[in-house]
């Protein structure tokens, strides 16, 4: 997710959050291709007939980031760690909406690296993965941030670094075990 535009973004970003409502204008086409990429990552973990297209996921997210005005945006993973946080929710919601019926029937992947070569684990339903990464948020605020950054934020393990200011060794050990923690979660909510 890095790129030439990350000083710009930030700066923008920054103004923004001052109060100047033209660097909004030129913050979305800075950053609507990032937003579009993230979005067809989240539905890409969704099952084939989704009924959500990544526009109007990214439509929606747009929508929700422009309510947040008490933000004081320092730079853009954390800009895209929050758009990441509502595109799940924005997810979550839409499969909450389709049922309890149709719920299994959205899915996403998870995979572990504990995971046995050549074995794909089950999917995950996306409620599920929702409701195990509130858990873990409970249990490892700090692993639960890594996991948003980089599963739901597509962010790289030296952004995700840099974002929570934390060693990227920290963060691999960090992201390993959260990995494996909420793996053992959807497991045991299977049982």
């Amino acid at each position: 997710m890095g790129g030439p535009r990350t000083g710009v973004i930030t700066d923008l970003l920054r103004a923004w959050s001052q109060g100047q409502p033209e660097a909004l204008e030129e913050l979305a086409p800075a950053v609507e291709s990032e937003l579009r990429k993230l979005a067809r990552s989240h539905l890409s973990r969704e099952r084939g007939d989704h009924t959500l297209e990544p526009m109007e996921l990214v439509n929606e997210a747009y929508l929700r980031l422009l309510t947040q005005n008490r933000v004081r945006w320092e730079n853009r993973a954390q800009f895209f760690a929050l758009a990441a946080r509502i595109m799940r929710r924005v997810l979550v919601d839409h499969a909450r909406r389709r049922g309890a019926v149709k719920r299994r029937a959205t899915r996403i992947s998870l995979t572990p690296q504990a995971a046995a070569p050549g074995r794909e684990p089950e999917p995950a339903d996306v409620i599920d993965l929702n409701d195990a990464l509130v858990q873990l948020f409970e249990v490892d605020p700090c692993q639960a941030q890594i996991v948003e950054l980089r599963y739901f934020g597509g962010l790289t393990m030296e952004e995700v670094a840099q974002a929570l200011e934390l060693s990227a060794s920290t963060v691999k050990r960090e992201w390993r075990l959260a990995k494996l923690w909420l793996y053992a979660r959807l497991r045991e909510g299977r049982s």
